[in-house]
């Protein structure tokens, strides 16, 4: 009697045990359907999902939408509230050239301040016949050089003048801060291959030049000044006897020489 009882209650643990064990596995399951779910779940879902969350819990104002719309569509022309830090950067790229603009327009007017012209009282017919016997005595008159300026720059050659007058000038300084400052302006308006009015020079004095800049004095472009002389006594001056220039001043003063 008592083994069939102790059967009997072994027999129905037994089964409420396997019914529990059966409850549990099936929960399981469904905790791992879910989690599976939730990992394949679509990216885009996710994402709205999350947007929607975010929307929820912190909306967004006017100006903060604004800023997000301009921070997406940003081009190329960024504005100076732009985030990169790239050295290509547009603001940069703009800012650099307005610099660049201003160094140009202030060494374009220390340059203007160079004359037109020189001051000198109108040229004698003795005086211009006397510029067709030497080009010394047509450089050795203010006259001279003016008229002589004057048809260089029909030849776009009038640099040349420019540097052997500045060269002339730099070498009627006696103050050192005032000699350096002038040496670095002439070499940077006809020395610097940089220039739009470099002259033309050879290389052997090219590197004289170079190593005069180290200590600058009245004679750092003798070397320079000297061949640029040579060159318009060579190639420009034949040509200036026989512009209309000077044919032209030449016949205005004999007329007026025969009406006198």
């Amino acid at each position: 009697m008592w083994r069939q009882v102790v059967l009997y209650f072994r027999t129905h643990s037994y089964h409420a045990d396997n019914c529990q064990a059966k409850e549990n596995l099936q929960n399981e399951d469904e905790a791992d359907i879910k989690a599976a779910q939730w990992i394949f779940k679509p990216m885009g879902s996710e994402r709205t999902e999350i947007r929607k969350r975010q929307m929820a819990t912190t909306p967004e104002t006017p100006g903060a939408a604004q800023a997000q719309l301009s921070t997406g569509n940003r081009g190329s022309n960024a504005c100076c509230f732009c985030w990169c830090c790239c050295c290509s950067c547009s603001c940069l790229t703009v800012r650099n050239q307005e610099e660049e603009r201003a160094r140009r327009t202030s060494h374009e007017l220390q340059v203007e301040g160079i004359p037109n012209c020189e001051e000198s009282p109108a040229p004698t017919l003795e005086e211009v016949n006397a510029w067709a016997q030497s080009f010394d005595k047509l450089m050795l008159t203010p006259a001279g050089r003016n008229a002589f300026r004057e048809f260089l720059r029909t030849e776009f050659s009038e640099e040349n003048m420019l540097f052997w007058m500045a060269c002339e000038e730099l070498k009627q300084e006696s103050n050192k801060s005032v000699i350096e400052e002038k040496a670095r302006l002439i070499y940077e308006d006809y020395i610097s291959i940089l220039s739009p009015k470099e002259v033309s020079l050879d290389s052997r004095v090219r590197e004289v030049i170079n190593r005069n800049m180290l200590e600058p004095s009245q004679h750092t472009f003798d070397d320079a000044q000297l061949q640029i002389y040579t060159l318009m006594h060579r190639d420009s001056y034949p040509r200036f006897m026989n512009s209309a220039i000077y044919k032209d001043l030449l016949q205005s003063l004999s007329e007026k020489s025969i009406e006198a």
